[in-house]
């Protein structure tokens, strides 16, 4: 069954972000929500400035963030006349990481670089499937499966 998660890390990152570690994160988040292969999704590991440009193009609002996702699956509430092909490939949509936004997020909350991009490729994969933080009851339940699969992810 096709499997693919596409991984792209810009030059200026290479050697910082484990591509190998990101599969397996992306893969256990998914099996844990239930999705099975086929399904397609990116992890895009990019600059600030991409992801501010992209954060105003795309969602109107002119700050730099830490991550956004552009799901291709239908959304709850939202218009489905959006045709993907007929081959049985679920195609998830793209995460996009600003791992400079990471990096500073890790030292302020005084945990490492490793754990806050794990927990940004979990937020962006649950934004992918449908889950959101608009409401507060949203923000709770999306937060409290964040929990859940970063401990998963990453145990002790």
């Amino acid at each position: 069954m096709l499997e693919e998660i596409e991984i792209f890390v810009e030059e200026e990152f290479h050697g910082l972000v484990d591509e190998g570690w990101v599969r397996r994160i992306a893969q256990q988040v998914l099996k844990a929500e239930g999705v099975a292969p086929p399904y397609e999704v990116s992890l895009v590991f990019t600059d600030s400035e991409t992801v501010k440009q992209l954060n105003r193009d795309y969602r109107g609002v002119d700050e730099p963030t830490d991550v956004l996702a552009f799901y291709m699956l239908p959304q709850k509430g939202a218009d489905s006349s959006f045709a993907l092909p007929p081959d049985g490939v679920t195609r998830l949509g793209e995460v996009i990481i600003s791992y400079p936004q990471a990096t500073e997020q890790a030292k302020e909350q005084r945990h490492s670089p490793e754990r806050e991009l794990a927990l940004l490729v979990i937020h962006g994969i649950l934004h992918l499937l449908g889950y959101d933080h608009q409401e507060p009851a949203e923000e709770s339940k999306m937060r409290e499966r964040e929990r859940e699969l970063l401990e998963r992810c990453l145990p002790g």
